[in-house]
């Protein structure tokens, strides 16, 4: 079983369990009058959410490029993801309003059957917590969705502990505060969606590098004068592409192959960008000739020397 496939049935398992508990929840909040139990089950459609936009971004890897769409469909999952950004975003303010609301007019609340749906949102999202655990160490995108059930299974474990207080004290005030940390929650949250989703869309250098250190670090490659007009952009979470213009020096003991072939993997190994098209000028060769460099593995080349 390959890991691709072996990572997209766990997330076929994890996904209707996670919107089983959102619906679970989401019913059992309005039911038992508790703003916690309702703010974590949209807390627990983020991560539902999340785990579908990782299974999309699996799936739309896996297809082919077309004559219509070169770089296939793989933008679908950021305008997904935007789309709920936004969406949580509103919804989340809700969410804190009502909370401050009920802080200074606590509700009665049914504390029994709050007690029990946490009680099983939280036994569901710790087996999806358990069932992504052996992926997200090296899968960035599984990676996302594993923190986002891991901070729900967090969350949950809070409405359970505020529903024993409840209980035993009758102190109704900690619902809306646990809720308004949920919405805390989900602000950051789904507003760091939004921004990334954006950043990506209006092509941004990715996270965790500048355009300057990537150049140095290629210019530290023997065999390579200079490495300048160099762009840098996501087609989506987690496939990174890269255009620039770069010069071999032929006096040095490598070919201009070689040399390329070192640069291409110094870029996927080190900044994981996949995707190249590098323009190519050989000085100090000894004869002319035409040469390209894939755009990832598999495909032709394209690019020149002198």
């Amino acid at each position: 079983m390959t890991h691709c496939h072996s990572v997209s049935k766990r997330l076929r398992i994890a996904i209707p369990l996670t919107a089983s508990i959102f619906l679970i929840e989401f019913v059992g909040g309005i039911w038992s009058g508790s703003l916690a139990l309702l703010s974590d089950s949209l807390h627990v459609l983020f991560d539902a959410t999340a785990l579908i936009l990782s299974y999309i971004a699996i799936v739309m890897a896996a297809r082919p490029a077309t004559d219509r769409h070169s770089y296939g469909l793989h933008r679908m999952e950021i305008l997904a993801a935007l789309i709920n950004g936004v969406v949580l975003f509103a919804t989340s303010g809700w969410i804190l309003y009502e909370s401050v609301e009920r802080f200074f007019n606590p509700q009665g609340i049914h504390t029994a059957g709050m007690l029990l749906i946490a009680a099983v949102g939280f036994a569901v999202n710790l087996a999806v917590t358990l069932l992504l655990h052996q992926h997200h160490h090296h899968d960035l995108n599984v990676r996302s969705a594993y923190l986002h059930v891991l901070g729900d299974t967090l969350a949950s474990a809070a409405v359970i502990i505020g529903g024993i207080v409840m209980h035993y004290t009758g102190w109704y005030a900690i619902d809306p505060v646990l809720g308004f940390a949920i919405g805390i929650l989900l602000v950051w949250g789904s507003g760091r969606l939004v921004y990334e989703s954006l950043h990506i869309l209006m092509e941004g250098v990715p996270r965790g590098m500048t355009v300057e250190e990537v150049v140095e670090a290629v210019k530290a490659i023997p065999g390579v004068g200079d490495f300048h007009r160099v762009h840098i952009w996501s087609l989506c979470s987690h496939i990174r592409a890269l255009s620039a213009h770069i010069i071999i020096d032929g006096s040095h003991d490598i070919s201009v192959e070689a040399a390329l072939e070192k640069v291409n993997t110094l870029l996927e190994e080190r900044y994981h960008i996949t995707h190249t098209t590098l323009q190519s000028e050989c000085l100090n060769c000894s004869s002319e000739g035409h040469l390209v460099t894939p755009l990832h593995p598999g495909e032709p080349h394209a690019g020149h020397t002198h």
